[in-house]
């Protein structure tokens, strides 16, 4: 079942991948939709794309799939888990429903403020006040007028008739399109010990679906630049737990030595993995055109909320958002899944895909684009249909020690093996901007 379902999706984007076995070990989350189904695809799509390249076979137990989607609730830094969430963010009952505001960034919690038109040091009941002396979908709305991010439940019977619900059903889970010339086999990747040796991938995202795109690269061999920018706050817990095997610089890419030094980088990477709101590179002269220009035979994946088309394609989204807006975790009250599933479906995806046109640019030549979106992976979740929830899962054995410059690390282990040996990190997340931006 697991196997035939990898199988349509390599051939969805032109590509073979040697059988992955996935051992259904009857683990699963509690969850009325097939979140172990999710899971076992795309990881175990990932895992074959890996092995592919070293002509390997991958084999994968559903209970690593279903870990790896939990990695962050179990990240442990000596022994205590690290923040995760502000204290404004999560859900708040309106006057006709439910909305959700994600307040993790300081400029996101001061457009929820001003939406509301509260003062910028207005505590949480103040906002729970104001939410409910409005609908869900008009505070949404102020809120996204303002540049933050909010999203209003829904059922699926109403995203299904939203005009945005309708242009992300035409896309494909894994687009994949060939966006310029380059000779077959443009890129770095040699043969070695890992699938990806010799691959410079450079990450240029933010909150977990990229990151974690990036980080299972470095997972199969691929030198991974962490690309921050110095003035952008990130959530210090999500970016250590998604930083294995990285490593860190910072560019501010609106300087002309920062963007000069980006376009240095570019000139020599293999891989690009973008994470920001669709536009915000290309306002800075980083689409995928110039990309591809700078350095013929590139790959470059690009993941979305919405997936930068129709009426909502260039909003800010997060996938506890479009879980609300897509009907996902609708119920009484906001019933939201187990995992971030979206997060971590389309993060594998997206590695997936980033694999799978390594191989048709080293066996047909060109660069290439891959796109993903959150609100596209809540689709192929959603088409999976649902079951009675049933929880089923232990942790035990599948997770990993480092030291660090942070402390002792507890975390998951990458997830499968390819002939028998597991994926591994060079070593511990770095610091923010430890590295200089160079490749090595």
């Amino acid at each position: 079942m697991y196997e035939k379902a990898i199988a349509e999706l390599a051939s969805s984007v032109q590509v073979e991948l040697p059988p992955v076995r996935v051992v259904d070990d009857g683990a699963r989350l509690p969850s009325p939709f097939k979140v172990e189904e999710a899971a076992a695809v795309s990881v175990g799509a990932a895992l074959g794309a890996a092995a592919g390249l070293v002509g390997g076979e991958g084999e994968l137990e559903m209970r690593e799939a279903l870990a790896a989607f939990l990695d962050e609730r179990f990240f442990r830094v000596n022994n205590k888990p690290p923040l995760m969430w502000a204290p404004f963010s999560g859900d708040y009952r309106a006057a006709d429903g439910w909305v959700r505001l994600h307040c993790n960034f300081d400029h996101h919690r001061e457009a929820v403020l001003r939406a509301l038109g509260l003062k910028p040091k207005a505590e949480r009941e103040e906002v729970e006040e104001a939410c409910a002396g409005r609908t869900a979908r008009g505070v949404e709305d102020a809120v996204t007028a303002e540049g933050g991010c909010a999203g209003a439940l829904r059922t699926m019977e109403e995203w299904a008739a939203h005009p945005q619900s309708r242009a992300v059903r035409e896309l494909p889970l894994v687009g994949m399109e060939r966006v310029g010339g380059a000779p077959a086999g443009a890129g770095r990747r040699r043969a070695g010990e890992w699938p990806l040796e010799g691959v410079r991938v450079l990450d240029l995202t933010r909150v977990i679906a990229g990151p974690v795109a990036t980080r299972t690269l470095a997972a199969h061999g691929a030198k991974v630049l962490r690309v921050g920018a110095p003035a952008l706050p990130e959530v210090a817990g999500l970016v250590v737990s998604t930083a294995f095997g990285k490593r860190s610089t910072l560019l501010d890419l609106r300087s002309e030595k920062g963007a000069r030094r980006l376009r240095e980088l570019v000139a020599g990477a293999d891989v690009i993995v973008r994470g920001y709101r669709p536009g915000a590179l290309e306002g800075l002269g980083f689409g995928v055109e110039e990309l591809a220009s700078l350095r013929p035979g590139i790959v470059c994946v690009d993941i979305s909320a919405y997936g930068g088309r129709g009426p909502w394609g260039m909003r800010r989204g997060f996938d506890s958002l479009v879980q609300m807006v897509t009907g996902i975790a609708h119920g009484p009250e906001p019933e939201p899944l187990p995992a971030q599933v979206l997060d971590h479906a389309t993060g594998y995806l997206a590695a997936f895909g980033a694999m799978a046109a390594l191989a048709r640019q080293g066996a047909e030549g060109g660069s290439w684009r891959v796109e993903l979106s959150l609100a596209r992976t809540a689709q192929w979740l959603v088409e999976m249909g649902q079951a009675a929830p049933v929880e089923r899962f232990r942790i035990d054995g599948l997770l990993g020690e480092m030291e660090s410059t942070f402390g002792e690390l507890t975390y998951v282990l990458p997830p499968g093996r390819i002939d028998g040996r597991r994926p591994e990190w060079t070593g511990p997340p770095p610091m923010k901007g430890q590295h200089h931006p160079e490749w090595w």
